[in-house]
């Protein structure tokens, strides 16, 4: 057994799988370069920083109604939101439907009129409307969100380039709606998930707080002095929530990543998502695997199995660590021998270890960037939201070890994670509550 763990970790060092192939300190500072960059001149850099015009420290008047949108995926939701005194939320009126452009393409007088159907009867319960635009979009100083594209399953070319709340607005008043007093606040799930932070407790134990999600993709938020903010110059004093779009962050640790990464769409783009996120971390895994396979660190008895299954994804490589002896999961029905068994757990493990390391190097940046939580009694609050992070195997876990070692023994940082129900919905209501 010695001799195939020994050839194992030989083969993970190799390929820089293993987690101690990456250097925490080394991978952060070039972290926060990039974001300075990105602060610093618009485009530049591989991440965006977008500013949102949104702060974090809006004091929320208790019982004041909110209507809530939530675009997000193949979905969109509507509700109405209000707070009491100790910021705990009221979802009413809640209501599902399908994004328009789903099943075929739509104009845009379709999608904002798919839209104003949903909100139009919520219309008189607030003049304040915040909006959780989950894809790619450009926020403007009056808090408007401009989309630059959107996912595969939305078809709706002409709303790029549009502004929504504004859209929206116009659609509700040519409906005979008076919308003179309307405000829309547009944020993104990431920014909503700070903000969902920011509101879990009124009398806030925290120093700072950071949004988070690894979920089928991954990004953060943190909050910027604007000073800071050298593309924006004209801010002045004050500060605001930066949505970073981590997932793009330049990054090919090894050569079996650089396969991997050739065999995507998008090759160029979004390298640390493909390090770390659901989409990703199992179709990487095959490729592991395949060259583990290559390399006989894995027998023919295993190979001959494993190429009648399906391509891995990550539900199944995290089955096989969560149930390793589970007949009825594909990869433990691939194993005829202990050293096939103790050899793959070894890789999806490692592989999943360094997925943590690259997500503790991620929010270590948001949290020395942000400087703040020198103080113990005072942490940094992480609402971390995604199935990814918390459904696979080991990940939330080895995360939180990684953040400790790093953060908190060598930087004397100290933060503290939550997940916040609902956040998408708790956080665009903070942000449209935020709206004078």
């Amino acid at each position: 057994m010695k001799h195939i763990v020994a050839r194992t970790e030989s083969f993970l060092h190799e390929w820089s799988i293993a987690g101690d192939t990456i250097d925490m300190q080394h991978c952060c500072d070039d972290f926060l370069k990039e974001m300075e960059i990105g602060l610093s001149v618009k485009g530049a850099g591989s991440l965006a920083m977008i500013p949102t015009y949104t702060q974090a420290d809006t004091v929320i008047e208790p019982y004041r109604k909110v209507i809530v949108l939530d675009a997000g995926g193949t979905n969109f939701r509507t509700c109405v939101v209000s707070f009491d005194e100790s910021m705990n939320p009221t979802i009413s009126s809640f209501h599902k439907t399908g994004m328009p452009g789903v099943h075929r393409e739509v104009s845009a007088k379709e999608f904002f009129a798919t839209l104003a159907d949903q909100v139009e009867p919520l219309i008189n319960e607030s003049d304040n409307i915040g909006f959780c635009f989950s894809y790619a979009a450009e926020i403007t100083e009056d808090h408007d969100g401009i989309p630059l594209v959107f996912s595969k399953e939305i078809k709706a070319p002409e709303v790029i380039g549009m502004p929504v709340g504004k859209s929206l607005l116009e659609e509700l008043a040519r409906r005979g709606h008076d919308v003179a007093n309307k405000r829309v606040s547009v944020v993104n799930d990431t920014v909503a998930t700070l903000l969902a932070g920011k509101a879990s407790n009124s009398v806030s134990p925290y120093d700072g707080y950071i949004g988070f999600i690894l979920g089928t993709g991954t990004n953060t938020a943190y909050v910027e002095r604007n000073e800071r903010i050298g593309k924006l110059p004209s801010l002045g004093s004050g500060s605001q929530i930066i949505n970073v779009e981590s997932g793009n962050y330049d990054l090919v640790p090894g050569e079996l990543d650089r396969r991997f990464i050739d065999s995507t769409k998008q090759p160029g783009n979004y390298h640390f998502e493909k390090m770390i996120s659901g989409a990703y971390l199992g179709s990487f895994s095959q490729v592991v695997v395949e060259e583990a396979i290559a390399e006989r660190i894995l027998s023919e008895d295993f190979a001959e199995r494993f190429y009648t299954k399906a391509p891995l994804n990550t539900t199944r490589m995290s089955n096989y660590l969560e149930m390793p002896h589970n007949g009825a999961y594909d990869l433990v029905a691939c194993i005829t021998n202990e050293a096939d068994a103790t050899a793959l757990h070894l890789i999806l493990d490692a592989i999943i270890a360094r997925a943590a390391k690259l997500t503790a190097v991620n929010l270590s940046a948001m949290v020395l960037k942000s400087d703040v939580g020198e103080n113990p009694r005072y942490p940094v609050c992480i609402n971390a939201d995604g199935t990814t992070y918390y459904k696979t195997e080991n990940l939330a876990r080895y995360t939180e070890q990684y953040v400790t070692e790093f953060l908190q023994r060598k930087h004397h940082r100290y933060v503290r994670f939550v997940n916040i129900d609902d956040s998408p919905t708790i956080g665009a209501a903070v942000a449209g509550l935020s709206l004078l």
